[in-house]
């Protein structure tokens, strides 16, 4: 039993010895078995590696998109706070941008005026105490503002100073339904008495009755005594009807203002009015129309030589005029 385990293990080293001999000589010879058998594999195991990796894909994504969604929910959440951020700056701009149109049209016409005027801006409207109409602005007794002083936009009279603490004053608006304000038809002497109705619209009382009142007629503030509460020659509004009615004793109209009291944002104070009266110095003027011709080319024969007698005279073009605002 002995001598058998020992043929069996001189066997298997012989058989050993052989083959690496075998595989010495195949070395030599160039012949290498191990990269043969690698590339063998390695194309064998390929389409299952493929297989396995495009299987456990989706699952390796999902695994990580749950880890990366915390992080893009919070750059979501700033790039939704910036845009936001940057909304809210553009309307501060514009509101900006409108304020500053506001301030520069009305120091124009404090200007043309060579009134002295302190500028502020409105921070509230209406009364809590009571239903007049009125706005808040943020300058009141320490910029020199006091009671019963006319205030005036861009467009002309906006109201009077109703009462006034150190830094506000509150202005009652002529569209207020207890507004009176003494006014003059202009380029004429002809006075009357205007009277707000709550809304944009007033009601003009002409207390001269050998007056005419005309459409399109500017009114401008009659001026009281002392400058208060009203300067004279501010501009007020403009006819847009008149009431030709039998039964009125005095000849009344509707009137529009030049202010629009409901887009108000910067109004002017004034604080001291001119030398001398404005008269009409400060009614606005509408911007003026410039026509332009076009004059059509002389008439050409087919050889490009001018026939004689066939020139057109020169004739407005309706497809070619244009205004310029």
């Amino acid at each position: 039993m002995a001598q058998g385990g020992n043929n069996r293990s001189r066997l298997l080293l012989v058989i050993l010895l052989v083959t690496s001999l075998f595989l010495i000589t195949l070395d030599l010879r160039g012949i290498s078995l191990t990269s043969t058998s690698r590339s063998a594999t390695q194309s064998f195991l390929a389409p299952v590696q493929r297989s396995v990796s495009n299987f456990f894909s989706p699952v390796n994504n999902f695994f990580s998109d749950i880890k990366n969604f915390g992080k893009t929910k919070a750059q979501l959440k700033d790039a939704q706070a910036a845009n936001a951020k940057l909304k809210a700056q553009v309307i501060i701009n514009q509101d900006i941008q409108g304020q500053l149109t506001q301030l520069r049209d009305v120091l124009d016409l404090a200007g043309r005026g060579k009134l002295s005027v302190v500028s502020g801006r409105v921070i509230g409207r209406g009364s809590t105490s009571t239903f007049s109409q009125t706005i808040t602005i943020d300058v009141g007794s320490r910029s020199g503002v006091t009671k019963d002083m006319s205030v005036i936009a861009n467009g002309g009279l906006v109201g009077a100073v109703k009462s006034v603490t150190s830094n506000s004053a509150v202005v009652l608006l002529m569209s207020d339904p207890t507004f009176r304000v003494g006014v003059r038809l202009a380029k004429t002497q002809s006075a009357g008495v205007l009277l707000g109705q709550g809304d944009g619209s007033y009601v003009l009382q002409l207390l001269d009755p050998s007056g005419t009142i005309k459409v399109g007629q500017v009114l401008v503030t009659l001026g009281s005594d002392n400058n208060r509460p009203f300067v004279p020659g501010i501009p007020v509004g403009r006819v847009v009807a008149v009431d030709k009615s039998t039964a009125s004793l005095t000849q009344q109209a509707t009137v529009v203002g030049l202010t629009n009291l409901n887009n108000v944002g910067v109004v002017s104070v004034i604080t001291k009015a001119a030398v001398k009266n404005p008269k009409d110095s400060l009614i606005p003027t509408p911007k003026p129309t410039v026509t332009v011709f076009v004059t059509a080319p002389p008439v050409t024969s087919p050889s490009g030589v001018p026939t004689p007698g066939q020139t057109p005279s020169p004739s407005p073009s309706p497809s070619a005029t244009r205004s310029v605002q």
